[in-house]
């Protein structure tokens, strides 16, 4: 009974850590919501998207392949390379789980991996408890996957101007992450104007479907900024 209510307790502390996430996933997948409207998606439909994949920029690169006709092997290899830093995180959280952890929680552990819930889950002394992160996925998950359908509900309902308007708040968010670092690192900076140049030149001059040039476009410049901009190692000293 003492082990029931200890997970229980956990779980609470889960759902409670979770909460500010869940609002702010709320307000990003409404925006997330107008793209999947654009790109042709139902509400039911990108309610299941968004709980089967809980990731920004991920499910914005799957609706932006969707709506430009990409074929599925296409998407499927953008989603993953768009998504590859969630390994590195299940690889760090591997190094706190229990050896003796069923498979079962492990699956659902890297289910549930994000940002933010790695952020409060890594940040946790000892041993991952699997229900504390069962807690944080039972409150953000949910509104990450309703709020894209209430972004493609709204999206049917408002006026097409409307539409337009909320459609650009999503690249906002997108400018919002790129902009900070750019003013921190000339690399960063220079990295993303060639991929903004890089891009347009490419749809203008390559004959390559957008899914395929948009691929080749994140693999190509991703690991040339690699090699010309290597990150230093960080000192271990205090």
């Amino acid at each position: 009974m003492a082990e029931k209510q200890t997970k229980r307790t956990v779980f609470l502390e889960g759902f409670r850590d979770g909460i500010p996430i869940a609002l702010g996933y709320f307000a990003v997948a409404f925006s997330l919501g107008i793209a999947a409207r654009n790109a042709g998606l139902t509400a039911f439909q990108g309610f299941i998207a968004s709980t089967l994949c809980v990731a920004s920029a991920g499910e914005y690169a799957l609706f932006t392949m969707i709506g430009a006709g990409a074929t599925y092997l296409e998407t499927a290899i953008l989603t993953l390379i768009t998504n590859a830093r969630y390994f590195l995180m299940s690889c760090a959280m591997s190094q706190k789980i229990d050896p003796k952890m069923p498979n079962a929680h492990r699956y659902l552990f890297g289910a549930g991996v994000t940002d933010e819930i790695f952020a409060i889950t890594i940040a946790r002394p000892g041993r991952l408890e699997p229900m504390y992160n069962y807690g944080a996925m039972a409150v953000s998950v949910p509104a990450w996957a309703v709020g894209t359908a209430l972004g493609i509900i709204m999206g049917n309902l408002l006026p097409v101007r409307a539409v337009s308007a909320l459609s650009v708040a999503l690249y906002g968010m997108f400018l919002a992450i790129i902009i900070p670092p750019m003013k921190k690192s000339l690399a960063i900076a220079l990295c993303v104007i060639v991929g903004f140049a890089s891009s347009w030149a490419a749809g203008a001059y390559l004959p390559l479907s957008a899914g395929t040039r948009t691929i080749v476009l994140t693999v190509g410049l991703s690991s040339l900024a690699a090699l010309l901009f290597p990150r230093e190692e960080e000192s271990g000293d205090a």
